[in-house]
């Protein structure tokens, strides 16, 4: 008994550190980008029965690149995620990680990951490695605090997963991969920007250039609308161009009709509960469309 205690009182504090890593890697947006991967994959047509380490690695390396860049965001945003009602709990602003300690966790999971994925298929390695660019040297050290169009870069590192997937398995990059890839960066607007509007007091606080901030809810709820409607007509497009079933394709086409009247009544009828609706359903309706062009 006494040693049974002895062993849980010295694994505490490695569970409290794992979960301290854990909520430094926005486990929900990496979950989503997951998906998006793995749904590229299987877009292709690959079949499960004989590929399921590959598909294992494709999972496991996307999971530690797309862990590894948000941990490294994590550790470039900490003073801004300080001036933030709703960040400053975060390990790095709260003190509860040391930023040396963060920023070598974000480099050897983003190492490890490429690396995986370059091991894999070069090709693979290359669009995992774009992303990682993209979201971390382009999105966050460049763009980021200097202009609120910056969530554009950060679309096409958001893409990169789905495309990286398609393209292991076909062996190049194709026509479809980039569709889906371009629904995915019209449709980061639509989350961006209605949780920009959500928290604009904060990253106004924070000195973060965003579309609402620099040209006012209106034009954010515009650009929202637009993007929402390049992102359904891109991802029905893509849909039918992989082989989804005329049922698919009419549940996409609820769902973005829904998808769109949402973004419509956001701006002739603006509110913050409407705002939040549409925030959720964005996520929704991406999560649904990627289930069913896997299926």
């Amino acid at each position: 008994m006494t040693h049974a205690r002895k062993i849980t009182r010295s694994a505490h504090p490695l569970l409290t550190r794992l979960r301290l890593y854990g909520s430094l890697i926005k486990s929900m947006q990496t979950a989503l980008l997951l998906v998006t991967g793995v749904v590229g994959y299987l877009s292709a047509g690959r079949a499960l029965a004989g590929h399921g380490w590959e598909l294992a690695g494709v999972a496991g390396s996307l999971f530690l690149a797309i862990s590894g860049a948000t941990v490294l965001n994590m550790w470039y945003d900490r003073d801004i995620d300080a001036r933030m009602t709703r960040t400053c709990w975060r390990p790095l602003p709260a003190g509860r990680i040391a930023p040396a300690e963060a920023l070598a966790l974000g480099v050897a999971l983003t190492a490890l990951g490429v690396g995986w994925a370059l091991a894999m298929d070069p090709l693979f390695g290359i669009i995992v490695f774009a992303g990682f660019f993209f979201d971390v040297f382009v999105y966050t050290l460049w763009l980021k605090r200097r202009t609120p169009w910056s969530i554009v870069w950060g679309g096409v590192s958001g893409a990169m997963p789905l495309l990286a997937g398609r393209a292991l398995t076909l062996g190049h990059i194709d026509a479809i991969g980039l569709l889906l890839a371009a629904a995915i960066v019209f449709w980061i607007p639509t989350h961006i920007l209605t949780f920009a509007m959500r928290y604009a007091e904060d990253y106004a606080r924070a000195g973060v250039p965003t579309v609402p901030g620099v040209y006012g809810f209106r034009v954010a709820r515009l650009a929202i609308a637009l993007s929402s409607l390049l992102a359904s007509t891109a991802m029905i497009v893509a849909a039918w161009g992989v082989g989804v079933t005329a049922g698919g394709i009419s549940v996409m086409i609820v769902l973005s009709a829904a998808l769109l009247i949402l973004a419509l009544t956001s701006i002739l009828r603006p509110s913050q509960q409407r705002n939040s609706q549409l925030f959720k359903f964005a996520s929704l309706y991406m999560l649904i469309s990627m289930i069913i062009i896997a299926l």
